[in-house]
């Protein structure tokens, strides 16, 4: 259909429903300019799209699902979407838990998931993703050729959220963030035209899309540099929650050696729910080299207690990332903050679980589980980000740890007062960092919860440099105004 039969189709619809919304009327046209491609509520499977999302919380009831199979189907129905005034979100996998940020009410959902494709190019060394795809889609297409890339640690996360919000890997302390990695952005803009965004075009664009989310166009394809990285050592050791305080001196040990080993990464959670507590310790070593000198801090973990499961052995990386437990608890919120790991630190982040009102909370909520998480980032992982074009982060390029508290709960009604537990939690731990002067003003997207103004904590003069690429790129700021979801710019102070 012909530019001018759509817009002559959006002022049918406007002047004679004038009942219908935006979102309606956007969904009309959509179905009448495409074959198969837009799903409307009745439809055999619009319940099924609708409720797609990982958390309960993000579900959502759309006026309609659009599924377009070509980046040709995106660069027609964006303008449709744009002159009929229509809200719109954008969903890769839709793993993130914020409402509306991978989903909408009242508006028009554009399903990412027919961009399916995953191409590696052995010659040049890098693969082009699909925005459609998930992690656990990509890694079984590259272990054939015994390569990998700087990628997401949980293969049921979408490729588009996790990388258009940073991204932290495994690979990160040596080669960078996720999105530092990436040499090539497809982009569909408002307007409708598809750009490719790059150190040698559009480079201000391709340096915004490096933790700038959703607010500039709609990435259709992803192009990673890949890695010959393939057989390591690594696993999961499960330790009894009174070994809390071992493996968090471990772990400030580890993290404080000046000469800490880049090939050696961890991650560690420690939880609770309403019958039990545990701590889960992840050990990653990006060679094929058992038990490596690198981890000796978590050895000594042994000397007071044994692990009650430990999985570690040389394996592919492809094979530990598919050990990641994924909680099937229905309705999740996560929150973030960030500091510099201390022994004094981590022993308040200790007392903090043992005495704060807000782990009573959770533990009377049904089904209520309480993860927090610590996540290690190096200086050279910064480092490492500047030398391949920089980013919008931020980040300061020191030993940092981001925290992440994960709630989950089953019941709607519950809703408040889990949001209530995992705020205070949080907020508690940010005020010990502040107190010792530990603090880090950065907010890991990924793992950032409704409310917490992610952008702004990238610094002013990131903020600044985003607004200027997005009046550059989206002059009517359309994805700021019909884009309502997930994390935008706004207004300076």
């Amino acid at each position: 259909m012909s530019q001018y039969r759509i817009m002559q189709s959006l002022y049918t619809y406007s002047a004679f429903h004038s009942s219908m919304g935006p979102g309606n009327i956007a969904c009309q046209v959509l179905s009448s300019t495409f074959n198969n491609v837009t799903i409307q509520p009745g439809d055999a499977e619009y319940l099924a799209l609708t409720t797609e999302n990982w958390s309960q919380t993000a579900w959502a009831s759309p006026d309609c699902v659009f599924r377009p199979n070509t980046v040709e189907e995106l660069q027609t129905a964006v303008p449709i979407l744009v002159e009929a005034n229509a809200s719109f979100a954008i969903r890769s996998g839709g793993h993130m838990p914020v409402a509306g940020a991978a989903n909408i009410d009242d508006g028009v959902l554009v399903d990412m998931s027919r961009f399916g494709s995953t191409q590696y190019d052995a010659e040049k060394g890098v693969v082009t993703i699909g925005a459609g795809q998930r992690w656990g889609d990509v890694y079984p297409e590259l272990d054939p050729h015994r390569v990998t890339i700087v990628g997401g640690r949980v293969l049921s996360a979408g490729v588009g959220g996790l990388i258009l919000g940073c991204g932290l890997s495994y690979l990160s302390d040596l080669y960078g963030m996720v999105c530092d990695n990436v040499v090539d952005y497809e982009v569909v803009l408002a307007d409708g035209s598809v750009v490719n965004a790059n150190a040698e075009s559009m480079p201000d664009l391709y340096w915004a899309l490096k933790g700038g989310s959703n607010n500039f166009g709609i990435v259709t394809a992803f192009t990673l540099r890949t890695y010959d990285i393939f057989d390591i050592w690594g696993g999961t050791r499960v330790y009894p929650f009174e070994a809390l305080a071992h493996v968090l001196d471990a772990l400030a040990e580890f993290q404080a050696d000046p000469q800490k080993d880049p090939y050696a990464q961890f991650n560690m959670n420690a939880y609770v729910t309403n019958t039990t507590y545990g701590v889960v310790l992840a050990m990653v070593y990006l060679k094929p080299e058992e038990s490596p000198a690198a981890f000796a801090p978590f050895y000594r973990i042994e000397e007071t207690w044994k692990p009650l499961m430990d999985t570690t052995a040389l394996r592919t990386l492809h094979n530990l990332l598919a050990e990641y437990p994924i909680p099937s608890i229905p309705r999740i919120e996560w929150t973030t903050t960030s500091f510099k790991p201390t022994k004094s630190m981590y022993a308040s982040i200790k007392q903090i679980f043992d005495q704060s009102t807000a782990v009573t909370q959770l533990k009377s909520i049904t089904a209520g589980t309480g993860i927090f998480t610590l996540q290690g980032v190096s200086p050279g992982a910064v480092e490492q980000g500047k030398l391949r074009g920089g980013n919008a982060l931020g980040l300061e390029p020191v030993a940092q740890t981001w925290f992440h508290t994960d709630m989950g709960w089953w019941f709607p009604e519950d809703d408040d007062a889990s949001h209530s537990a995992i705020r205070s939690l949080t907020d508690e731990v940010e005020a010990a960092a502040k107190d010792q002067d530990v603090y880090l003003p950065y907010l890991f997207m990924n793992d950032a919860s409704a409310g917490q103004d992610v952008i702004k904590h990238y610094g002013m003069d990131n903020w600044r440099k985003l607004k200027e690429v997005q009046w550059k790129y989206d002059p009517r700021a359309v994805f700021q105004r019909l884009v309502p979801g997930g994390f935008k710019l706004g207004h300076g102070d």
